[in-house]
């Protein structure tokens, strides 16, 4: 990413930098997708940066503004039942996939369940996805109902003991009364059976403010958890993932950098923030 690399390295060399620096500084932090309110923020605290000293200072202030809060999934008594909510077209039902097959691949047992029902490709999306990393995937008939998909696979989930099972929800944005009656049925259906230890909200990183304002509504309509940040590819644009975070406080647990289904990792702030002050 290295958005401040470029100033870093200036200040390296002259104990202070000059208007135009501020100025071309402020100008990469919103084209970084910070926002101004960040971008002010950040800016008024790095004034006082010089030399040697500017390259750990500036990363503390970077810190300053991530969530504190954890970033591993919350440990279940049993089952962990992870709902995965987002707009359609965040690769949120791809996010489902390579969620599972990360998990999968640390030995846990996992159960799908394809409740995007309003969206057939979906469905068809999650069940190859299933077959491709060996994991069962509960579904309905076409256009069934989505908290009943969820309730049948929390039932499934409950009489085979997975280790986790991870729910697809619908990705449509009428309203925010809409989403929070879908949503909540949902998860009053579910944890009839089960409790919902985890909702994570699938944004895609090159939608910048965009992506805030989304989390903003889900974060109105259901209690999220945590965020699954996708197409984080090493672009300048990268910024976004501290901006949600400074202005919602809900932490990054995941984030997704590409096609493959090994391109999904947990989010990790000290190597972010060392791509944001390096080249």
């Amino acid at each position: 990413m290295g958005i401040f690399s470029k100033f870093v390295a200036k200040l390296k060399g002259e104990s202070t930098a000059d208007p135009l620096d501020w100025k071309v500084l402020e100008e990469e932090l919103l084209a970084a997708d910070l926002g101004p309110k960040l971008t002010a923020e950040i800016l008024k605290s790095a004034q006082g940066l010089k030399g040697a000293d500017a390259l750990s200072s500036l990363t503390q202030i970077l810190n300053s503004h991530l969530s504190i809060k954890p970033r591993a999934l919350s440990d279940a008594n049993s089952i962990g039942v992870i709902l995965v909510v987002g707009v359609n077209g965040t690769g949120k039902t791809t996010s489902v996939a390579k969620l599972a097959n990360l998990l999968h691949s640390s030995g846990n047992s996992v159960m799908l369940a394809a409740a995007d029902t309003f969206r057939a490709a979906a469905v068809d999306q999650l069940q190859t996805w299933g077959q491709r990393i060996g994991v069962p995937v509960i579904s309905g008939k076409d256009e069934a109902e989505p908290a009943a998909v969820a309730f049948d696979a929390a039932v499934a989930a409950n009489e085979s003991q997975v280790n986790y099972l991870i729910i697809d929800t619908a990705g449509r944005l009428h309203n925010k009364s809409d989403l929070m009656a879908e949503l909540g049925k949902i998860r009053r259906v579910v944890e009839k059976t089960l409790p919902v230890c985890e909702v994570l909200l699938v944004i895609d990183a090159t939608t910048g403010q965009n992506g805030i304002a989304q989390a903003k509504i889900f974060t109105e309509a259901v209690d999220v958890t945590g965020l699954i940040l996708t197409k984080l590819d090493g672009s300048a644009r990268g910024g976004v993932a501290l901006a949600i975070e400074s202005a919602l406080d809900i932490p990054i647990k995941f984030v997704g950098t590409g096609e493959g289904e090994n391109d999904f990792a947990p989010f990790d702030p000290e190597s972010y923030l060392t791509g944001l002050v390096r080249d």
